[in-house]
């Protein structure tokens, strides 16, 4: 299976780029690679000065990082943002629909869509929460999107991201360094803002606030604390949204109500943006040594008293095993074809499927089904003849914990690399906000890049960096003069700037 060229979103197929994007292309061969190597450097110190860090855990000799930030954009025009917007509110809903539906009437089980016990059977179902339903009917308010794209019109879903996905303070941070270090290419272009995510997330925070709540609900996020290593984001987010940065221990749980404790007394507490995973989140429900969550907490949910974002049990929608589903998952719930298409995916619960990936691993690209970070992962054409064995012992051995996949040509973006511009491999996680109002996509994402030449494995914990991600919200402005002009309109200059000053960071992506 001989790969692929890989298809160059700024280059094209061609040497001489794509027409539409010439302004880039000119700014690139105008640039010295010295002044963009100062300008990434600069970026990258000013995030280390804030202290936008990761921490790879697990990881004994190295204490908390930066993620690697690439002074080259990546470009989506405004035709190509409509088509993946689509896609992605298709496919939100649909996810959406089937964690409402496997927590009550099971619908697409009765209808044999799913095999039940993949479901009911996986370590991510939440029986616990089985019959309960989350204010509004929304469980996957905040979803993580990954998309990858092997040619001009070609975009794929990877994975899908419905727990807690992180990354988004990276998406803002990047651009305030790209507007403070490139400013041309804002007089160039006309780039759609991001910076108004967090307004956007406390009014889909505020649109699922449990009736009654009032016009002012309480919102807060639940964070695991300062050691956990996406804190830097939890309080970014919470602070620019004017909203409590609350741990387990700042709120009870009292007549299936929950309270924040401060100062002043008692507050009531509506809507809840947690950054804990399931099995922390409440100690009578779940772990019961977990010192992290909420005891009472599912219990307050049940009743109806609050909103948790995202909802218990969303785990089951991030399954690598549900996630090859998801073509007829869409085509259940929608009634129509998916916009977005999956990558081809081979179930190796099944026989067949596993003889096929088992005479093909050194071809294949094989991951575990709860697997995340990069972890798990096997890249068949790049992978060891004893890391090969040693997933053929896997797979032989559990069978049920591993989907595979072909080895993609991933698109590729101009990346400054030691000896210049060179071409390195991108995947892609667009934000999207489910409220009770409906589903919106946010005009931005984060962009993964994998700086080892070859590499196809973007994850930070993997030696993966991050780009700024353009989305142009009309055609490309050809005056460079224009300057007013540009910087009136949304994502202008002065409409970001101003929005952003705070410092945050993420997990391991």
């Amino acid at each position: 299976m001989g790969q692929r060229p890989a298809f160059d979103e700024i280059m094209g197929s061609a040497d001489d780029g794509r027409p539409e994007l010439a302004a880039l292309h000119r700014w690139l061969e105008d640039t010295p690679a010295a002044e963009l190597g100062r300008r990434q450097q600069a970026a990258e110190a000013t995030f280390r000065q804030l202290g936008i860090t990761f921490a790879v855990y697990g990881d004994t000799d190295a204490g908390e990082r930066i993620i690697p930030f690439d002074i080259v954009p990546r470009v989506f025009m405004a035709d190509e943002w409509a088509r993946l917007s689509e896609g992605l509110v298709q496919r939100v809903e649909a996810i959406n629909a089937f964690l409402n539906d496997i927590y009550g009437e099971r619908r697409i089980l009765a209808d044999g869509v799913l095999p039940a016990d993949l479901v009911l059977g996986n370590p991510q179902f939440r029986p616990e929460i089985a019959g309960m339903r989350p204010p509004h009917d929304v469980w996957a308010h905040i979803c993580g999107i990954d998309l990858v794209r092997t040619g001009p019109d070609a975009f794929f879903v990877l994975e899908d991201n419905a727990r807690t996905p992180s990354g988004v303070s990276y998406m803002l941070e990047n651009r305030e360094a790209m507007i403070r270090l490139c400013p041309e290419l804002f007089r160039e272009f006309r780039v759609a803002a991001v910076d108004s995510y967090p307004d956007r997330l406390l009014a889909t925070m505020k649109s699922v606030a449990p009736y009654g709540a009032g016009a002012s609900p309480t919102c807060v996020v639940l964070t695991p604390g300062h050691y956990n290593s996406a804190y830097y984001e939890h309080s970014f987010l919470a602070d620019s949204m004017g909203v409590e940065l609350v741990e387990g221990a700042d709120l009870v749980v009292d007549d299936d109500i929950v309270w924040m404790r401060t100062i002043a007394g008692r507050v009531r507490v509506d809507v809840i943006y947690r950054r804990i995973d399931d099995d922390y989140l409440d100690p009578l429900v779940f772990l019961p040594d977990s010192a992290l969550g909420v005891p009472g907490l599912i219990a307050a949910y049940a009743a109806g008293n609050v909103a948790i974002i995202n909802a218990p049990g969303n785990g089951i929608a991030d399954d690598k095993a549900i996630y090859s589903y998801m073509p007829e998952i869409v085509r259940f719930y929608s009634g129509g074809e998916p916009k977005l298409p999956n990558v081809e995916t081979w179930r190796c619960r099944e026989p067949q499927a596993l003889r096929y990936v088992l005479d093909n691993l050194e071809q294949l690209v094989v991951k575990l089904v709860d697997g995340s970070g990069g972890y798990g992962m096997l890249v068949g054409p790049t992978a060891s003849s004893a890391e090969i064995e040693a997933f053929r012992a896997a797979l032989t051995a559990e069978p049920h914990r591993y989907i595979a996949q072909p080895t993609l040509a991933l698109s590729t973006v101009p990346t400054l690399a030691d000896a210049g511009l060179a071409p390195r491999h991108v995947d892609f996680r667009p934000f999207v906000l489910t409220g009770s109002r409906g589903v919106e996509v946010v005009p931005g994402g984060l962009t993964r890049v994998a700086l080892k030449e070859g590499s196809l494995v973007v994850n930070s914990s993997q030696g993966g960096g991050t780009k700024d991600s353009f989305v142009l919200m009309d055609a490309m402005r050809q005056n460079m003069g224009d300057m007013n002009q540009t910087m009136g309109g949304g994502g202008g200059m002065s409409q970001t700037m101003g929005g952003m000053s705070q410092s945050f960071g993420t997990r391991s992506l």
